[in-house]
């Protein structure tokens, strides 16, 4: 598990909303094409464990994804979560889901992987980028995963926030 400060692990017992990017995050950010034009992308199974793990905590994840495609869809629908797509500016969605949902930015991650997810990063109370996240996020960021993204990060972050929340002080 990854070693954080008193300070992260404080702030990670206070954690109940997930927010997930999906390309990058449930992947390893690679698209496959078939000859019908149809996409094909590899996720990790861990991580629909991870979330099941989340959800039996009654904590709640969403996948927030710039892009709407049917994959995310799909892979949302399997693994039992909501998912918001073509989602432009994610900062001002979080924001206003916050509003609407009386939630607090101190009970809030993001994990994220590139550019777009820096006005997320803005709205949460903690953010997480993958191992091979772009490095133009590392200013914005608290910490890193170990693991990169489609290789289990997803199910990195649902340990350590199941395990932080458990944790009696």
């Amino acid at each position: 598990m990854i070693k954080l400060n008193k300070s992260l692990e404080k702030k990670l017992k206070k954690i109940k909303y997930i927010f997930f990017d999906f390309d990058g995050v449930f992947t390893d950010n690679s698209v496959y094409i078939g000859e019908d034009g149809k996409e094909f992308v590899k996720c990790s199974r861990s991580d629909g464990i991870g979330l099941k793990k989340l959800i039996k905590e009654g904590l709640e994840p969403y996948i927030v994804s710039s892009e709407k495609n049917k994959v995310v869809s799909a892979r949302a629908k399997k693994i039992g979560i909501k998912s918001y797509q073509n989602v432009e500016n994610k900062g001002s969605f979080l924001e206003k889901f916050f509003e609407e949902n009386n939630i607090s930015k101190d009970e809030t991650l993001f994990l994220g992987n590139d550019i777009n997810d820096i006005s997320a990063y803005k709205k949460v109370g903690i953010k997480v980028a993958v191992l091979d996240a772009f490095p133009e996020l590392d200013s914005f960021i608290d910490f890193k995963t170990s693991k990169k993204g489609g290789e289990g990060a997803v199910r990195e972050i649902c340990d350590l926030v199941v395990y932080h929340n458990n944790i009696d002080e």
